[in-house]
């Protein structure tokens, strides 16, 4: 695990070269604080900081093939190394180091760019073929590991995070207007734009080969969650085998490993799968918080790493502690990231750090993967009724209508449903409102009460020119497409997987990990499990099922049923407290921020609402988006301007 930076020209380059590239490593020193490597040669610079977690003495980067052709640095782990190393030991390739990213090199002389398709696990890399003068940058296919992109000049760089390219010098800090307005709707900037203007990341599951000889650049997908083959057969025991054998790669570590725990099934369920294969013993950490508060679990994760036999570290956050940490953690996200719950994610790592552990083990992914959301799950529901009114029109109203009945029979939905004149006027109102929106849109985050108060939000405090910029439905546009209506339910699991589980989950993670120099691995994103979910879901459909019914099933059979018992919450902070006290101390500077200087919020009603921001519902939520976009430009420009 590490942090990797570099570039490649056209031309060849000069002595500066090397000062360029140190810059770049300088600005990433808490994804590497084992040491550093770098190579220069021709078109190409390459380096990386390194966090030492495979064969801590031998494996440093950059890393080479047999004859040095091939030069490689990489961020990540590669969990099948162990597998792929034997494969290719017994077809005669020489090891070097014990490094897992060894592999990538003799796979890339067996398969090309095709060696991507033989790697399990998290990764970022730059591979520089030298006889062939390309560079191939490669990402793994769920988009645990990212990678910036910025050309000028016929020079392309790249970078783990976004910060170092600003610091040093390589990229003008200026926002990117179009994704001012994609943030506020969706709390994050969607893949593969990014804030700062011409600056890119490569998408999940993509690679990008660059051609120095002709300068000729190609991107290429090489996985697609909606590729997945259909798969038959019992949905409990293929997700259960992948889980076991996922939960046996992921432990591999010459460093402790640790686990985030909080009473919910993803974490209990990743933290007994990860007890049940590990050789060492494993601390778990939870976080909590000052007073009594109801989302606080630690006690119900105490007893569950109890009943593990795990080592147990509580970390509780105050308020007071959150505000006065509040421009650390934006600046840390490295991305605006509009999500308070990051700084309960950011004091785990922290805490594990500073206990020896710098490993962790979370259960991100499950939600998304296993229709956890309940507004995913109407999405769905929403966008096969939708499917029948693309063809049928108002014919399709029955359908409407029968998806308005009593969920049960129970005395409550009946009532309920009488109340509503029968369904009557709701499945009109649904299929009206279905014929007027773009036929080629899916129902997705429309149905987000977030996403439809920044619609409301944005006609307000944009300045008219900016409003008037924008196309129409901009926000929209990453759920239009023919394509999604071949196979719905995958559509759906894929784009809640590219936007919110990418650009707010993934992201933060390894952010907020990183910045304590801690690696994150996340078992529940592992693509064979993906493949399988969605292979199962294409043979029958199950998002009218209970939320993570098929995941619930497998955690039944090992998890004790006093913890499947257990109502959900995650890792829920006290919002109401720290959303108001972080009101309180940082909404005025929106107050003729940088928003408003770069003519993209309206001046009058920014300084209004500044010191009247709502008070409560989704609308308040979209405002800390905007006080969070705010700090990061400020620290942002900052940077450009050499501050630290």
């Amino acid at each position: 695990m590490c942090g990797i930076a570099g570039f490649v020209s056209k031309d060849i380059l000069g002595a500066e070269a090397n000062l360029v590239g140190a810059k770049l490593l300088r600005g990433m020193m808490h994804r590497g604080p084992d040491g550093e490597g770098a190579f220069s040669g021709g078109h190409v610079w390459l380096g990386m900081r390194r966090l030492s977690i495979i064969d801590l003495q031998g494996g440093w980067q950059p890393l080479y093939n047999e004859d040095r052709s091939l030069v490689l640095v990489a961020n990540g782990e590669i969990y099948n190394y162990v597998e792929l190393r034997q494969s290719l030991l017994t077809r005669g390739h020489t090891f070097r180091t014990g490094s897992d990213c060894e592999t990538i090199v003799h796979l890339y002389e067996e398969h090309g760019d095709k060696c991507v398709d033989h790697l399990r696990g998290m990764f970022a890399f730059a591979l520089w073929d030298t006889v062939r003068g390309k560079l191939l940058l490669a990402r793994d296919r769920m988009g645990e590991k990212p990678l910036y992109l910025y050309e000028n000049d016929h020079t392309l760089f790249f970078s783990s995070e976004l910060r170092p390219l600003i610091a040093a010098g390589v990229v003008p800090f200026a926002i990117n207007p179009a994704s001012v307005d994609l943030y506020l709707h969706y709390g994050y900037v969607p893949e593969p734009q990014t804030m700062v203007r011409d600056v890119t990341k490569l998408s999940a599951g993509c690679t990008l080969s660059i051609d120095t000889s002709q300068w000729r650049k190609e991107m290429n997908r090489y996985w697609s969650m909606a590729d997945a083959p259909v798969l038959h057969g019992d949905p409990v025991e293929a997700v259960e085998a992948q889980l076991q054998e996922i939960g046996r790669l992921i432990i591999r570590s010459d460093v402790p490993v640790g686990v985030a725990l909080s009473g919910g099934l993803d974490s209990s369920l990743v933290a007994a799968l990860a007890a049940r294969h590990s050789p060492q013993t494993l601390h778990t950490f939870t976080v909590g918080y000052e007073g009594s508060v109801e989302s606080d679990e630690r006690e119900a994760a105490r007893q569950f790493a109890e009943y593990l036999g795990m080592p147990w570290h509580d970390v509780v956050l105050s308020t007071t502690e959150v505000v006065n940490g509040f421009p650390a953690l934006v600046e840390r996200s490295d991305d605006p990231i509009g999500d308070i719950a990051g700084y309960g994610y950011y004091s785990v790592m922290r805490a594990a750090r500073d206990h020896g552990v710098p490993v962790m083990i979370q259960g991100q992914g499950g939600d998304e993967l296993f229709w956890g959301y309940d507004w995913v799950r109407e999405a769905a529901a929403r966008s096969h009724l939708k499917a029948a009114a693309r063809s049928e029109r108002w014919r399709a109203y029955p359908h409407y209508l029968k998806s308005e009945l009593p969920r049960t029979t129970s005395f409550r939905d009946v009532r309920r449903w009488f109340k509503r004149f029968c369904g009557v006027y709701p499945a009109f109102s649904k299929l009206r409102n279905d014929l007027v929106a773009p036929a080629n849109e899916l129902v997705f985050y429309n149905l987000n009460n977030e996403f439809t108060a920044a619609g409301r939000i944005a006609r307000q405090i944009y300045a008219k020119d900016y409003f008037a910029s924008l196309p129409s439905r901009h926000a929209y546009s990453l759920f239009q497409g023919e394509g999604h209506w071949q196979d719905i339910d995958t559509a759906l699991t894929s784009l809640i997987s590219s936007t919110y589980l990418v650009e707010n989950g993934l992201a933060q993670g390894d952010r907020l990990s990183m910045a304590s120099s801690v690696e994150l691995r996340l078992p529940l994103v592992d693509y064979r499990l993906v493949e399988t979910v969605i292979g199962l879901r294409k043979a029958k459909a199950d998002h009218a099922s209970p939320p993570k019914n098929i995941l619930r099933k497998v955690a039944a059979g090992i998890l004790p049923e006093w913890v499947m018992n257990r109502k959900k919450r995650g890792f829920s902070p006290p919002v109401d407290q720290w959303l108001t006290a972080i009101h309180g101390h940082y909404g005025g500077d929106l107050d003729g921020g940088i928003l408003v200087q770069e003519g993209l919020l309206d001046k009058e009603i920014l300084s209004h609402m500044a010191k009247e921001p709502p008070s409560r519902g989704p609308e308040r939520n979209v405002w800390f988006s905007l006080v969070v976009l705010e700090m990061w430009c400020r620290s942002m420009k900052k940077l450009s301007y050499g501050g630290s």
